[in-house]
């Protein structure tokens, strides 16, 4: 082979080499900005859950909140009706005591 073949092909394979270099380089490039975006991506999500499970949370309370108070309505008109007729009928729960120890 002559010297001109034989530099023709060492230049052939050096740059092969730097563009299979490169082509590494580029690459792993690539997974590096994958890797780092898929983490940001992951972070947001988790940060986005963690918004939306406050958001829920809050949500039960005012709900339980809300139930809450309408158990103590109710139970307030509840007592307030049985105190009344409680009311109504001490007069007569008064006489029958004092009839049954007066005849007796």
């Amino acid at each position: 082979m002559s010297l001109e073949a034989i530099e023709k092909v060492t230049q052939i394979e050096q740059q092969s080499q730097e563009r299979k270099a490169a082509a590494e380089a580029e690459a792993r490039q690539i997974v590096a900005n994958a890797e780092r975006e898929g983490l940001a991506l992951l972070q947001q999500v988790r940060v986005d859950a963690t918004k939306d499970g406050r958001k829920l949370l809050q949500k039960a309370e005012e709900k339980a909140a809300e139930k809450a108070a309408e158990i103590g309505r109710a139970a307030e008109a509840e007592s307030a009706a049985l105190r009344e007729a409680a009311g109504k009928h001490l007069e007569e729960a008064a006489e029958f005591i004092v009839g049954r120890v007066v005849n007796h």
